[in-house]
């Protein structure tokens, strides 16, 4: 950072806030009863207006109408991305569609609820990435106070986990929810056999009876032997990593009640009209996307921490992860070409202050600079004292002050720099409307950050390549030479 200062880049962060007596009232922003505080990065004036010409020479808000239009803006899958729509903020004829199987979803909650199922007292819900990351999310956030149903959540092959996942949960009154948009998944197919063999080995008659289809090929799930009266559908535009709206969130649905899901739907929407409508200076995931692309091109760093002050929010840094690393982790843009800028930054993170005892060292007084983002939550569910929230919070605000104004000390040992960056994002309390405008918020950010790459963000070829060599190797009917390290190890693993 000093070095881009003395390039003639941006003034130190104190001196940032003597020079811009206005700064905090320009760089915050409360939405749907969340408060963001993006003030202590480097975006002064001219940054921020330098980004705004480059993002309308870039034609972020064009693509942006597009998304919100229902126009194709996954072009190498000819696809819309129509999770907007799920929420009521697509085209017209999505949001029906979306309000239609959103009805479909409700009627089957109803029914399981008023006992259609018999006596269910546990979910487990079967999936990977974000068939799995999003519900997670969302049940371990909000149903501590409010479950209404044990859900576990089942995503990898290891039997370990499978064991680990139904041990709480009484097979007799178990609901299998299996989430995969193809229904071709290795991972989730293998797994759905061993709950079906759970199942059995139970004495359960009739298993594919228990079992509840979460996918954008309903044929497919019939073919696996699921009733299509228990197949809920959601669009070949709703990405995985974006479905958590969709009927993919059906075991949240379960466990948070119908009328908790309502409101996550329209803490989203909220977020939505804001990014639609706002102007870029008071707009959020904009001005945090200017941030973003500030410090991953200009700055230099490659990484971005993220650290919930709230057990509730653990899942967090795993959810975004998927959601940022995935959709721009890219290397070419639309049209082909490379990309010439860092696109994303490896997202990491930890739980509040937990991580100050792991890798806060590094943040404060390491090498490498890392913008750091704070999301905290000003009232506790808990029934401790509410000293334990006030310490929390505390930590919370005073790790990011001790980041931007460092100390000074004759030790270089006990010297802090200080001039490091950090966002805070304080929810007034964590219920579905504000979790909803958060999670919104983190996608629409995602989405302005590819805008201005130039990249789909909606696409994942990457992760294609590896499963298809573990597939042929598994079979036998990989045509590839392999190296010697590879086979070495295929023996050693007894493969």
């Amino acid at each position: 950072m000093d070095e881009h200062r003395q390039q003639g880049g941006t003034q130190r962060l104190d001196e940032l806030f003597r020079a811009e007596p206005d700064r905090l009232s320009r760089l915050t922003f409360e939405v749907a009863g969340v408060y963001f505080d993006w003030s202590k990065t480097h975006l002064d004036r001219a940054t921020i207006e330098r980004f705004e010409d480059r993002a309308e020479a870039a034609g972020v808000a064009k693509a942006r109408d597009a998304l919100f239009a229902g126009d194709i803006v996954n072009p190498s899958e000819g696809r819309a991305a129509t999770h907007v729509a799920e929420r009521g903020s697509g085209a017209a004829g999505d949001n029906a569609e979306a309000a239609a199987r959103r009805g479909r979803v409700r009627a089957l909650v109803d029914a399981i609820e008023g006992g259609a199922f018999g006596d269910i007292t546990g979910v487990l819900h079967i999936g990977i990435g974000g068939s799995v990351l999003g519900p997670a999310l969302l049940t371990d956030a909000l149903g501590r106070s409010r479950s209404r149903i044990d859900v576990s959540f089942l995503s990898n092959i290891d039997g370990g986990a499978f064991e680990e996942a139904t041990d709480m949960l009484d097979p007799v009154t178990t609901l299998i929810v299996v989430a995969s948009k193809t229904m071709t998944t290795a991972e989730t197919l293998a797994n759905y056999g061993a709950a079906l063999d759970w199942l059995r080995d139970a004495g359960v008659e009739d298993p594919h009876g228990r079992v509840i289809a979460v996918t954008a090929k309903p044929e497919a799930a019939v073919a696996a032997g699921i009733d299509e009266t228990r197949v809920l559908v959601f669009g070949e535009g709703v990405g995985g990593r974006y479905s958590l709206w969709s009927a993919v969130g059906v075991s949240a649905a379960l466990a948070l009640g119908w009328d908790a899901f309502e409101e996550l739907l329209e803490g989203a929407a909220e977020m939505d009209r804001h990014f639609r409508f706002a102007a870029p200076a008071e707009n959020v995931p904009l001005i945090a996307a200017f941030a973003d692309r500030l410090y991953a091109e200009e700055y230099g760093c490659g990484t971005r921490a993220v650290f919930p002050y709230d057990e509730r929010l653990r899942l967090l840094p795993f959810y975004l992860q998927q959601l940022e690393m995935e959709s721009n982790g890219k290397s070419v843009r639309i049209d082909g070409s490379a990309v010439t800028a860092p696109s994303a930054p490896v997202t990491w993170g930890g739980t509040g202050t937990d991580a100050q005892h792991a890798v806060f060292q590094l943040l404060h007084q390491g090498t490498a600079i890392v913008p750091v983002e704070f999301v905290t939550v000003r009232e506790g569910e808990d029934s401790q004292s509410p000293e334990h929230r006030r310490a929390l919070l505390l930590n919370a605000i005073g790790q990011a002050a001790a980041l931007m104004h460092g100390k000074a000390s004759d030790d270089p040992q006990r010297a802090y720099a200080g001039n490091r960056p950090s966002a805070t994002i304080l929810l007034s309390q964590l219920d579905p409307r504000s979790l909803g405008a958060l999670l919104a918020f983190y996608e629409h950010r995602t989405f302005a950050n590819a805008a201005l790459l130039g990249i789909n963000p909606f696409d994942q070829w990457g992760v294609e390549l590896g499963k298809q060599i573990a597939g042929k190797l598994a079979d036998g009917t990989s045509e590839e030479k392999l190296d010697a390290s590879t086979l070495a190890l295929m023996e050693r693993a007894g493969l």
